[in-house]
């Protein structure tokens, strides 16, 4: 099982069906998901901030992560 699959059973469905009851729980899904991504991208962040370090390992952990910010538009 991936990781995503983890948190995919863990949060639940996010993708509104058009029934009040069922989009109501989805609803407060989707704010969890987008808490939990928020979370996220500021350790990713973090990270990036290594990218400048004389250390390879975390110089290449911190370029990674600032390649990736930078392709999803992450100021």
């Amino acid at each position: 099982m991936e990781t995503y699959d983890v948190v995919k059973k863990l949060i639940g469905e996010v993708r509104p069906v058009g029934e009040t009851t069922t989009d109501d729980t989805r609803y407060e899904n989707l704010k969890a998901l987008v808490d939990l991504t928020n979370k996220l991208l500021i350790v990713i962040s973090a990270v990036a901030t290594e990218k400048n370090q004389s250390e390879f390992s975390r110089r290449r952990a911190g370029q990674f992560a600032d390649e990736y910010l930078t392709t999803i538009g992450w100021d």
